[in-house]
């Protein structure tokens, strides 16, 4: 691997277009008077694609990184044969997630989140001593777990006790990664609200979610590797979405690819989908509102309690700030979907017949939308649709090997007191841990 020196990029306010640099860990625009994400613009318009062996750095031309670390992984993509012949397309590509060795997928965390783990790790100034925050409903969660421990990145995570299953490992952690949740019943709303509170001392910092360029710019990476496979940006893009953050991220590259000039001019159509009956972008979506609608707190946790894909429980997603999943899917003309569990359950059953491999059940509700859109008229047949698998092949990872699970440090309540807080996450990380 060739000596990295850092990509070259400066920031846009997309709500006034204004331009600055980067100081650092800069998440929003101190300039801008309304709710704006910031995008890079990068220094280099075509994207150099490097080799496999660079793993998610394949694409570093297009990621906002002072450094590359070791262990990655990138989205490979395949042209569909079974799950494409089933339903009837021409055209059908896979953008794969997770670990599946027969396609040449190694993600060991079996999901796309790593592909943001690996980003906005790779952002972070070596020399910082504080302590990154991450909120999670549980694969954001593992495979910041696995980057930071592997790279030596002290962590702390917010996970709700009902989710805490999916903090599984080949292998205990590096002390460095420390984990903190809400007692049962709460969900990933209350994890974040848990996570601000320990925020509150200076001896940490928030990884900004969706505000995070290097976030978002890693997911990007699953419709670059679409498009530098296929040739040309995809027609239709399908993707399940918690917090929209990976539809906003396609868009994104989206852009960027048209203005790269060698994968044409489309504008792939996002088709995103929730896991009824946590639908609350479908809701606002369907009476066109850019503004979320009202949502009970209890209701809320309730309706998280029944969906089988968890990780899709956000109740405070970046849909209606400037920049948000609305504005992509209005420059799109895009849709939302509304998908059961038993939808989701039947599509995970034909995906792994027709393609030989078990997704995750966010992937699963991504393919009950395909599957729908399909039988609805929705789709061309003879045009290229790509379907972004963001997880899947935990059971091929997990075979014959003996698991490891992240627990607890404390467990507090869903109104915890922001000193009690403070006072225990701030001991979590004494010097001889660090």
């Amino acid at each position: 691997m060739e000596e990295f020196k850092p990509t070259q990029y400066i920031l846009q306010c997309v709500a006034t277009g204004r331009e600055f640099e980067d100081t650092g860990w800069v998440l929003d625009d101190k300039e801008c008077k309304s709710p704006s994400l910031v995008r890079a613009i990068y220094a280099k318009k075509q994207i150099e694609v490097r080799d496999n062996s660079y793993g998610i750095y394949k694409f570093a031309d297009w990621l906002p990184i002072s450094r590359m670390l070791e262990g990655s992984s990138a989205p490979v993509t395949y042209r569909s044969k079974g799950l494409a012949e089933a339903l009837g397309l021409k055209n059908l590509y896979i953008t794969f997630n997770g670990y599946n060795p027969a396609i040449g997928a190694k993600m060991t965390t079996c999901s796309f989140k790593e592909t943001e783990a690996y980003s906005v790790c790779g952002r972070i100034d070596p020399s910082n001593d504080k302590v990154l925050v991450v909120a999670s409903a549980g694969n954001t969660a593992r495979a910041f777990a696995k980057v930071c421990s592997d790279n030596n990145i002290p962590l702390l995570l917010s996970v709700p006790s009902d989710n805490l299953s999916a903090l599984w490992f080949e292998k205990p952690l590096n002390p460095c990664v420390k984990l903190i949740s809400c007692e049962k019943g709460g969900d990933y709303f209350d994890a974040i609200h848990l996570s601000n509170l320990a925020l509150k001392s200076k001896k940490f910092y928030a990884e900004g979610g969706a505000k995070n360029i290097a976030r978002r710019d890693g997911m990007a990476t699953t419709m670059l590797s679409a498009a530098t496979t296929i040739g040309q940006i995809p027609d239709y893009y399908f993707q399940a979405v918690g917090s929209g953050t990976g539809a906003i991220a396609a868009w994104e590259a989206n852009m960027r690819l048209i203005e790269d000039g060698r994968f044409g001019t489309t504008k792939a159509k996002l088709m995103v989908s929730q896991n009824a009956p946590f639908v609350p972008m479908f809701d606002a979506w369907r009476v066109d509102s850019r503004e979320m609608l009202p949502y009970d707190d209890n209701k809320a946790r309730r309706d998280a309690e029944i969906i089988n894909a968890k990780v899709l429980s956000n109740r405070k997603p970046p849909y209606g700030i400037i920049g948000g999943l609305y504005d992509a899917l209005k420059d799109t003309d895009g849709e939302i979907f509304a998908i059961t569990n038993a939808a989701a359950k039947r599509a995970a059953e034909l995906f792994e017949q027709t393609e030989g491999c078990d997704i995750y059940s966010a992937a699963a509700v991504a393919t009950a939308s395909l599957i729908k859109a399909v039988a609805d008229g929705k789709v061309d047949k003879e045009k290229i649709v790509m379907l972004n698998i963001t997880g899947g092949g935990e059971r091929k990872a997990q075979e014959g090997k003996e698991l490891w699970h992240l627990k607890p440090t404390h467990v507090f309540s869903l109104n915890p007191e922001v000193e009690d807080v403070i006072a225990k996450v701030e001991a979590m990380f004494s010097k001889q841990d660090k």
